[in-house]
């Protein structure tokens, strides 16, 4: 039985950078990597879903891999997961093994959309036959019911992989059952780990003892977090709410400007510019950037945006 290590602190889910023609580009990767650093980011949770994993190939997904693990590899601190994905179990298993062999921390598996499991059995079973296919890496199950449309409890889950997968490290939870999030915290006296996945939600998390969280906003805006959970930490409800608040500003913003590319455009703002998203996604056009830098500075951004290393920041505040 592996020892199930416990993660803390922010984890960055990154964008895969693209060129003009809407390939990979890879070289962006080391410096972005130095970026989220600087930033006190603690990890990176990659080929998710703001890394359009389900928009890569399987060869693409493997250079994204490659990329990061080599940035990273004397880094032991910075814990590097990638998303395998759902749909095709053998391809699924072909990109776990490949992580394993690159020297990712772990690997993380959601639920197939397309052919759902029918009863939650069948869930653990399709995580049981990856997670034996990289017997000691540990593995995370992804729970984003919003994308997949699977929605069982993972408290369930839970019940029932435990004693079977030695490496089921815990879940990536990205949904608002804040009921079934604790009790998954307090099952078998808080033996998994469990990673909050909702940026716009992370002060009722911290309320329930979540330590980790993973999110796509990190990677933009890291010093609101970094000082809403310390505010938090120290008693100062009125302040964390504020900073809440101030991250659920920003967060609708994604949705006024077509979703989750909006969030490329926040990473332009800051000068990180990570291409566009690929099809089917809407990508920002025309007026839509104009407005959307006149929004950005009525929730003045400039104050809590994540910052160019060596770099002054241009943001308006």
């Amino acid at each position: 039985m592996m020892g199930i290590q416990h993660l803390s602190g922010v984890i960055a889910a990154p964008f895969t950078p693209m060129d003009r023609h809407g390939d990979v580009d890879i070289s962006l990767i080391p410096s972005y990597y130095q970026f989220l650093k600087h930033n006190g980011i603690s990890g990176a949770f990659i080929c998710g879903s703001t890394g359009e994993g389900a928009s890569l190939t399987s060869k693409e997904k493997m250079k994204v891999n490659e990329a990061w693990a080599a940035c990273t590899k004397e880094d032991a601190s910075f814990k590097v997961m990638t998303l395998v994905g759902g749909n095709c179990l053998r391809e699924c298993k072909e990109l776990a093994i490949h992580a394993r062999e690159t020297g990712l921390y772990a690997v993380s598996y959601t639920s197939p959309s397309y052919f759902k499991p029918a009863s939650v059995k069948e869930l653990a079973d399709c995580c049981l036959e990856l997670a034996e296919a990289v017997q000691g890496l540990p593995f995370y199950y992804y729970h984003i019911p919003v994308l997949t449309g699977v929605n069982f409890s993972m408290l369930s889950l839970l019940q029932e992989i435990d004693g079977k997968i030695p490496n089921f490290a815990g879940i990536k939870y990205t949904h608002e059952d804040f009921m079934d999030f604790l009790s998954c915290q307090y099952f078998q006296q808080h033996k998994y780990d469990m990673l909050w996945g909702r940026d716009e939600n992370m002060l009722p998390a911290l309320s329930l003892g979540a330590k980790a969280f993973v999110g796509s906003t990190f990677n933009y805006a890291a010093p609101l977090y970094h000082k809403l959970i310390k505010a938090f930490e120290n008693g100062d409800l009125p302040l964390a709410s504020l900073l809440q608040q101030q991250s659920i500003n920003m967060i609708s913003l994604l949705g006024k400007y077509g979703g989750i590319a909006t969030g490329k455009a926040y990473m332009k703002l800051i000068g990180m510019d990570c291409g566009e998203f690929r099809l089917p996604v809407k990508n920002m056009v025309g007026k839509d950037w104009v407005n959307f830098r006149e929004d950005v500075e009525k929730i003045h951004f400039g104050n809590f945006c994540s910052q160019q290393p060596g770099k002054t920041s241009t943001v308006p505040a």
